[in-house]
């Protein structure tokens, strides 16, 4: 049995590290994910994880085990925010499991939950378009501009899932407090799913266009920088690039990872360079929306 240590803060950043730690893929053996020592997930992180279950499930590898946190309260919290929930039907669970219910409360605006369909995607943004409004106007600040933009950058996210990744995904959205990296709070919005990934999905559309420089990086900016689809309808399969139009008026961050490589559209607040290449490959394409409470004026 292989062993793949899960990072101590498992965020958009540290899932490079879980890449890296899982090694060759497919695994040649049994997989132990060991979140043993894990003090902090982001619903980044949730996905992930939920992510590389399924891609092994659907590769007919043997099932993973999951060695879930030590430390108190942080199970309870994964079981709080869904991921326990769906992480029975991919991973051997090890380790005290809590027998609570997800909720959606205080921080949590919506558990982990499965994307398959536009139906889902329909679910989810009604579900949360209350409290959504409420959050983002009482606790973040926001105005009203803000709060339409933040269901069409939801429903998009997700739908991006049901047009290119071939398979189901993941879809999680909370707030929580950025205290080194942004002072602040402000809500995340994470997507994964363990698809064919933006190369595969691009390729009968751009490679050949592009040539020697075909690559993961070169999918990514395409999609998320030139709003290049694979669909040839006007206007169709654009919505990152839109997300990204949407996201620059509020200070916000998007940031896609597929296969070995990550594209971000960031403001001044955070350091993420434009494109990074040559990362451990990972399953599918996650997508990382983070938009920040208004900061208080001086």
């Amino acid at each position: 049995m292989r062993v793949v240590p899960v990072p101590g803060h498992l965020d958009d950043h540290s899932i490079d590290q879980l890449a890296a730690n899982l090694g060759s893929w497919p695994p040649d053996q049994r997989i132990l994910v060991d979140a043993h020592a894990t003090e902090w997930a982001s619903p980044v992180g949730f996905v992930a994880l939920l992510t590389l279950g399924q891609a092994l499930a659907e590769i007919g590898a043997p099932q993973p085990r999951l060695a879930l946190p030590e430390g108190e309260g942080v199970a309870s919290y994964w079981a709080k925010a869904g991921l326990l929930h769906h992480a029975e039907k991919f991973f051997e669970l090890h380790g005290k499991v809590p027998r609570r219910k997800p909720v959606e409360q205080d921080d949590i605006l919506l558990p982990v939950t499965m994307i398959r369909n536009a139906d889902d995607v329909m679910d989810v943004v009604g579900r949360i378009g209350e409290r959504a409004t409420s959050i983002l106007k009482k606790e973040l600040g926001l105005e009203a501009s803000v709060v339409g933009g933040f269901g069409q950058s939801l429903s998009e996210a997700c739908q991006n899932i049901v047009e290119h990744a071939g398979t189901s995904g993941w879809v999680a959205v909370h707030v929580y407090n950025f205290r080194r990296r942004l002072g602040r709070k402000a809500l995340v919005i994470a997507t994964s799913d363990a698809g064919v990934g933006f190369r595969r999905s691009l390729e009968a559309t751009l490679a050949k266009r592009i040539g020697d420089r075909w690559s993961d990086g070169a999918a990514l900016e395409s999609a998320l920088i030139h709003g290049i689809s694979r669909f040839r309808d006007p206007g169709r399969g654009q919505g990152l690039a839109g997300i990204k139009r949407y996201l620059s008026r509020w200070q916000a961050k998007i940031s896609i990872r597929s296969g070995t490589a990550r594209v971000a559209f960031a403001p001044s607040w955070d350091d993420e360079p434009p494109r990074t290449d040559n990362l451990a490959w990972f399953p599918g394409a996650q997508v990382t929306i983070i938009i920040p409470a208004k900061e208080a004026a001086e």
